[in-house]
């Protein structure tokens, strides 16, 4: 997640359902922001905006591709496969990754609290 992005910025931008329809179609494929917009059912400023918000938060990332015809077009991919919300003594934290090595990491996480270690 950027430094600028904030746990509630995150938060504030998960509400929002076509942030999470961009993210969630983002997550299976790369997409065009033409594509989104059929798929949100959003305007195309509205694509745009929600697009810059997630760039900002580092949860989508910017390709841009050639085309046959030698223009080149942007197309957008999810850069996280989780996100986790944790409540803690002194607020919300939120935490990005993705699944490499996930239940590996759980496995030796639940195995250091049976034995007592942090």
């Amino acid at each position: 997640m950027s430094e600028d992005c904030t746990s509630a910025d995150l938060l504030g931008l998960l509400d929002d359902e076509c942030a999470r329809t961009i993210l969630t179609k983002t997550s299976r494929e790369p997409m065009s922001a033409q594509t989104l917009d059929a798929e949100c059912e959003a305007s195309r400023p509205t694509i745009y905006r929600r697009l810059n918000d997630l760039l900002d938060c580092d949860l989508v990332e910017k390709r841009t591709e050639p085309a046959p015809d030698g223009n080149h077009y942007a197309r957008y991919a999810a850069t996280v496969e989780r996100i986790e919300v944790f409540v803690e003594e002194n607020g919300i934290e939120v935490e990005l990754g993705d699944d490499e090595g996930h239940a590996a990491d759980r496995f030796t996480d639940v195995w250091h609290g049976i034995r007592g270690e942090e």
